[in-house]
């Protein structure tokens, strides 16, 4: 497993991470035991970041984690979570008592006096612009209650206006290869400021692993079935806000490429970003530990030639980027 330093963090993270939206809620139901054995099998491949949220199953997540690192003293974890969709998105509740009531949950949650990590979810753009916001974040890290914060955008411009920020440590970002436009500025903007790039969705939830078809049902309780338009939050969290039938057909356009390099298409398209300059680490999820472990194992494989980035950004401009890149 690879390693690079996240960001005005400090700290050095494995370059595939584990995404923990799963093990709360919203893609179907995960049993304790399967989370467990997820976090397990992660830790095992080398992975030393978990990504979460205080409303990832209204707290479930961060609890299993909490539970699992305290039985497991030794281990050396980077947690990030996240908060502000505790209530209405309005910035007018972005202030620094409410801060503090959503820190406090989430490090009880956690089992920890002291937050490795808080990023903004996904916010009112308004937010971003806001001193009083940040000026309320560098005093919880004054206080001692976090060590650091961050930000999980929806949109580009989101991202370059955190990045001017002197305090934001790092900016978690859609990223794969149906959503590219943020390496054309955010990457570039992010080295040179010195933050942290977390690339989210990285498998648009799913479709790159190429095994869903046109017929594919998914359960009542997953997004990926309620929320296709959005009826629930950012349809960009959906299939990266893709139409599902187009993802489909350039999902078997991507595994072809994939199959050149002798790897199976999940663990090509996670190789691929964490080879970007720029991304300091990539969170797929995990239903069970079998995906895990392969997810995990996408780490380690050896440099894409420069041919595979070009066709990457080919299907792109085919399908895509005549309704991604204008919209997000």
């Amino acid at each position: 497993m690879q390693h690079r330093t996240l960001g005005r963090t400090g700290r050095s993270v494995s370059v595939i991470s584990l995404g923990t939206w799963q093990l709360g809620g919203d893609w179907g139901t995960v049993p304790e035991t399967d989370a467990r054995s997820v976090l397990d099998a992660s830790v095992e491949a080398g992975v030393t970041m978990f990504d979460t949220a205080d409303v990832y199953g209204d707290g479930r997540s961060e609890q299993l984690i909490g539970a699992y690192l305290a039985d497991n003293p030794a281990l050396d974890i980077f947690v990030a979570t996240k908060m502000g969709r505790r209530e209405e998105q309005d910035s007018a509740n972005f202030t620094l008592p409410k801060f503090r009531g959503w820190i406090d949950r989430s490090r009880t949650n956690l089992r920890v006096d002291r937050l490795d990590l808080v990023q903004l979810h996904c916010p009112p753009s308004a937010v971003y612009a806001s001193d009083r916001v940040f000026d309320s974040l560098d005093t919880l890290v004054s206080e001692g209650a976090i060590a650091n914060y961050g930000v999980s955008v929806e949109t580009v411009d989101e991202a370059l206006t955190a990045i001017a920020r002197p305090n934001v440590a790092s900016v978690q970002i859609i990223l794969n290869a149906f959503r590219l436009k943020p390496l054309d500025r955010v990457l570039p903007a992010a080295i040179e400021a010195g933050v942290g790039i977390i690339a989210r969705v990285p498998l648009a939830s799913g479709l790159l692993s190429g095994k869903y078809t046109a017929k594919t049902e998914f359960p009542e309780n997953d997004h990926r079935n309620y929320n296709r338009h959005g009826e629930a939050f950012d349809v960009g969290e959906t299939f990266s806000g893709v139409d599902y039938q187009q993802g489909v057909t350039a999902a078997l356009e991507f595994a072809q490429l994939a199959q050149k390099t002798g790897l199976q298409p999940a663990r090509a398209a996670l190789a691929w970003l964490a080879q970007l300059d720029g991304v300091s680490t990539v969170i797929p999820g995990a239903r069970n530990a079998e995906q895990a472990r392969s997810n995990a194992a996408a780490g380690s494989v050896e440099q894409f030639p420069p041919s595979f980035t070009d066709t990457v950004k080919a299907i792109y401009d085919r399908y895509f980027r005549e309704s991604i890149h204008r919209r997000w």
